[in-house]
């Protein structure tokens, strides 16, 4: 057994034992899964093309999603790390191949969402905040069979995915119109084989209480 094992099973019991120490350790998790974000959050080279998610469990991050953007898989490998509390990152993030075609349809898709004017409050300066959206937590998995576990991290709310021909949207949205809407919209662009819409409503009593 190694001294970091001993030492995770010393704490365990000590959590146990007593509250406060359970109250403490939830708060350093918290302030983990923050540093977390906040550190994806300020890759600059993170775009609404690419879409990251995380997990974090005692020291430990898992981080999934997809990059577009050159470098951006290590980048967020290191970005993670430099966040408190984190010991370990696992790296299932899939890197999109270089694809002109793939190019073409990222950019139609992106200014038939956010140019249309029933979604136009999405888009950066368009008076919809994202970053209150953050606030999943726990076992909650807001993207389903995607990636169960994890939260987002990203400023936009709609990300467009594109691999080979195939459009996927990840992000969350304030209700099912604006779902359809955004889908319908992915759904014109010439050139797109099938969109997979994966955009999750947020629920209105969660907007309530923030």
């Amino acid at each position: 057994m190694t001294r970091r094992q001993l030492a995770g099973i010393v704490c365990a019991a000590l959590v146990l034992l007593n509250p406060s120490a359970r109250v403490m350790m939830q708060a350093d998790t918290k302030q983990s899964i923050e540093d977390i974000r906040k550190e994806l959050l300020q890759l600059p080279y993170y775009s609404v093309f690419d879409f990251l998610a995380f997990s974090y469990d005692r020291g430990t991050v898992v981080v999934g999603g997809y990059a577009y953007a050159l470098g951006l898989k290590k980048d967020a490998e290191r970005a993670i790390k430099r966040a408190s509390g984190v010991d370990t990152v696992v790296d299932k993030i899939e890197e999109l191949p270089a694809n002109q075609f793939d190019d073409q349809i990222r950019w139609a898709t992106y200014y038939k969402i956010y140019r249309d004017p029933f979604l136009s409050r999405y888009a950066p300066g368009g008076g919809l905040l994202w970053g209150h959206r953050h606030a999943y937590g726990g076992a909650f998995s807001p993207y389903g069979g995607a990636f169960p576990g994890l939260e987002p991290a990203g400023d936009y709310p709609i990300h467009i995915i594109v691999q080979n021909g195939r459009v996927m949207l990840l992000g969350v949205v304030d209700n099912d119109s604006d779902k359809t809407v955004a889908g319908l919209r992915a759904r014109e662009v010439s050139g797109t084989f099938d969109v997979e819409n994966q955009l999750v409503v947020e629920k209105s009593d969660k907007r309530s209480s923030e």
